[in-house]
């Protein structure tokens, strides 16, 4: 039977109807400027659309990008510019274009692991991907905000650049930074010209970006704060420090502009921000979920990460998704050593794809998962010991805007 939608990556002359129509989806109204922009980052034979006749219907992307996991880098396949107008939806071209992406990696050996953020949470678990970074939305009440005693800012400046002097600055505290911090990205000059296109009609009212950096008495840059004004509040787009003093440095500049009472950012989890504050309530914050993982290839993607703990486990694997990857895997962690390989031993734990994904970066804990009824204890004492080996120090967290490859 012919499919009444076929898939294919698209051409170079096909992109600008494409990229359109994928942000009618959102209710986004796209300029030529940002259309470019977006060209410029996307690699065409990593894009599927879906056709009928000559019209693209449906498409999505994707980007390699490095990924900071616990205890290394992973190539990771980032998935972005997904959607399906509004006339053809409930016609299985989502559910389509997902598995062509996830079959394709499989097959080419590409990146085990697949990552996004969703424009919607309810979508993407039928897929195999779970939530494995939170967000906090944090709302500062600048008049309450003061330090607490003993805060040490160290003896560094701060000083305000133009983007053109700021853009080298940031690259470089960016690239320090990415490495130490799960969760975050690596940027080329494309994602960075991306995460910085500030032409008006991108601005949503709000001012240009301000580029506050911060130095040490040596010079060495160790810190920015990317923020906007709008309205009387200060929105920090991006806030990235090598040290606390230079953080802590960072939120006393932002705290102390004048003309805004408001101060509205996207932080970690364990953000410390609240902890230097005499009053943590004028920080108060909102949860939200950040990146979904996919393990493209169990194998692959377990053996590629680090362990708190030494463990040794048998992970009974289920995945209607993505068939190859269900059955069981002995998964071996001591230091540096990690393996993981196909087994025929009684399996310890029992879980779907969608799980493993939401473990992967350390985030989301396997005992509460198992606390929720979606990992199953089949060795006791294992849950615990699992749980343990797959956190990290710090929470994860993904420190750009909502498309998670571009930026």
């Amino acid at each position: 039977m012919t499919d009444p939608y076929p898939l294919r990556p698209i051409t170079d002359g096909e992109f600008a109807a494409w990229a359109r129509m994928i942000a009618d989806t959102y209710g986004i109204d796209r300029t030529e400027a940002e259309i470019a922009n977006q060209r410029a980052a996307t690699e065409l034979e990593r894009t599927v659309a879906a056709f009928d006749g000559d019209a693209p219907v449906g498409g999505a992307s994707l980007y390699r990008r490095l990924l900071t996991v616990p205890g290394a880098v992973l190539p990771v396949a980032g998935v972005a510019t997904v959607g399906v107008t509004p006339t053809h939806r409930r016609r299985g071209i989502l559910t389509s274009m997902m598995r062509r992406q996830l079959t394709d990696l499989h097959e080419q050996g590409a990146e085990p692991v697949a990552a996004l953020r969703p424009a919607e949470a309810p979508i993407y678990g039928r897929y195999g991907y779970g939530p494995a970074t939170r967000g906090n939305q944090f709302r500062c009440d600048k008049s309450a905000m003061s330090f607490r005693p003993g805060v040490d800012f160290g003896e560094g400046s701060i000083r305000l650049l133009d983007a053109e002097r700021a853009r080298p600055v940031l690259e470089r505290v960016y690239d320090e930074v990415r490495t130490l911090m799960v969760g975050w990205p690596d940027r080329q000059d494309a994602h960075w010209n991306v995460r910085l296109f500030d032409e008006p009609e991108a601005r949503d009212g709000a001012s240009g970006f301000r580029f506050a950096v911060h130095r040490e008495p040596d010079g060495r840059a160790t810190g920015y704060a990317l923020y906007r004004h709008h309205e009387g509040t200060v929105r920090v787009e991006e806030l990235a420090a090598v040290s606390r003093t230079a953080y802590a440095a960072l939120w006393r500049y932002l705290a102390g502009i004048d003309l805004a009472g408001w101060i509205e950012y996207e932080g970690a989890p364990d953000e410390p921000l609240p902890h230097l504050l005499t009053d943590p309530r004028a920080a108060r914050s909102c949860p939200v979920d950040r990146i979904w993982v996919r393990l493209v290839d169990v194998e692959r993607a377990l053996a590629g990460r680090r362990y708190s703990v030494p463990l040794e486990v048998v992970l009974a694997v289920r995945d209607a998704f993505c068939p190859w990857n269900t059955g069981r895997y002995r998964l071996r962690a001591e230091g540096e050593e990690v393996s993981c390989e196909r087994a025929q031993a009684a399996a310890d734990l029992e879980l779907t794809s969608t799980e493993l994904g939401a473990a992967y970066l350390g985030g989301t804990s396997l005992a509460s998962l198992g606390a929720a009824g979606l990992v199953r204890e089949r060795r006791p004492g294992t849950l615990a010991r699992a749980s343990i080996a797959f956190r990290h120090d710090r929470e994860p967290f993904y420190p750009g805007g909502w498309a998670f490859p571009l930026y």
